[in-house]
């Protein structure tokens, strides 16, 4: 992509004081990191030429991106031109991974390689599957004797599904996977997933769809694009919520800051990206409107990008989690208290790389908010 290069987006942003969905040509300029705005319906400039370095980067242009632009918070629905269709339809293509119940344990090692090799995550959730579902999900393999062994062993546990998106993705991540045996892909590719986790031809770490056939049905099964989408594993028992926030999530460190906490002895139960409304936002941090000076900020930043929510559990887990987290603000934890979340993973009091539930009676309402309430 040149220097010189224009693209033009199509964004949708709700208006909550019309209640209405206002739509805009959004044309954003690579040389000079620069955007501007087209009100669509009412034929008028919206927003003039304007740096935006500091909350949109080239990656974060691809149909269904939020970004927040001057506290508003757009959505990209479809692309504004040809040109910009023709040269971001290499970034289109999708594929499914899938972390096996024998691997969820290493879950936080195994998306820091995914992050680690340039891998964008798109949507990602932890589910069970039940013997219909496995079976639906690995109907092609109908008939073949070691479908009985796979479907005991995929309904066994947890699996945590995602959706990769980039060019060539579904070679480079079946790449990245290795042979499906995990023994020979210890011979042939011995840094591949399949090689560091893998156990054997059925145990072997990771999932990755075969064909853009088979991507665009898999991920369709996980990640359905109407109607209900799989049952999460939320537990709503001695648990407290986190939340890894955009900023570390863009920056690859969600792998770093799971592996962190499972190390610590906490079980993490459940967990999703979340793409948050600014009312939702608003809602869930509700508790800290006049109260906490950087309110605003915090719903400006929960709302810039995706988000991981996480039900935390242990014996006394919101009290305890709390101490792992740290104090709200980065630098005051790195002198107090340096091994703590926010003290390892967050820039300053508002990007401080996670929220954790404050008051031990909110833990569960809290998870509840994401996983009853938001996951529909």
């Amino acid at each position: 992509m040149g220097e010189e290069d224009r693209y033009c987006f199509i964004a949708e942003w709700y208006d909550p004081h019309a209640a209405f969905i206002r739509r805009y040509q959004f044309m954003y300029y690579v040389k000079d990191q620069t955007a501007e705005m087209f009100d669509i319906k009412n034929h008028r400039v919206f927003l003039k030429k304007t740096k935006v370095s500091d909350c949109l980067r080239l990656e974060d242009l691809y149909i269904g991106s939020t970004v927040n632009i001057l506290s508003r918070q757009l959505k990209f629905v479809d692309y504004g031109d040809d040109y910009t269709r023709t040269r971001f339809s290499h970034k289109k293509e999708r594929t499914l991974g899938i972390i096996k119940p024998d691997s969820t344990a290493k879950m936080g090692q195994i998306l820091d390689v995914i992050y680690q090799k340039g891998f964008m995550i798109t949507q990602l959730k932890m589910c069970q599957l039940n013997r219909n579902e496995a079976f639906q999900f690995y109907q092609e393999h109908q008939g073949k004797p070691f479908l009985d062994n796979l479907l005991n062993f995929i309904t066994r546990g947890p699996v945590i599904a995602f959706e990769m998106m980039g060019p060539g993705v579904i070679s480079a991540w079946r790449e990245l996977l290795g042979p499906t045996d995990s023994a020979e892909a210890r011979k042939v590719a011995p840094q591949s997933i399949r090689a560091r986790f893998g156990k054997d031809n059925t145990e072997n770490a990771c999932h990755g769809s075969d064909s853009t056939s088979s991507a665009a049905r898999e991920v369709e099964f996980f990640f359905p694009s109407t109607g209900p989408g799989r049952q999460n594993t939320a537990k709503y028992s001695e648990c407290t919520c986190c939340v890894i926030k955009p900023h570390a999530v863009k920056a690859g460190l969600s792998g770093q800051i799971i592996s962190a906490i499972m190390e610590a002895g906490f079980e993490i139960s459940v967990l999703e990206i979340f793409h948050m409304e600014k009312a939702n936002a608003e809602e869930f941090y509700e508790v800290y409107k006049g109260v906490v000076q950087e309110y605003g900020s915090m719903v400006s930043e929960l709302t810039s990008g995706p988000c991981i929510a996480m039900e935390i559990r242990a014996q006394e887990a919101p009290t305890k989690f709390r101490e792992m987290v740290g104090p709200a603000d980065p630098e005051i934890a790195r002198h107090l208290r340096p091994r703590t979340l926010r003290a390892l993973f967050g820039v300053d009091k508002v990007q401080n790389g996670v929220h954790c539930t404050d008051l031990p009676e909110d833990g569960l309402l809290e998870v509840e908010y994401f996983f009853k309430i938001l996951d529909r």
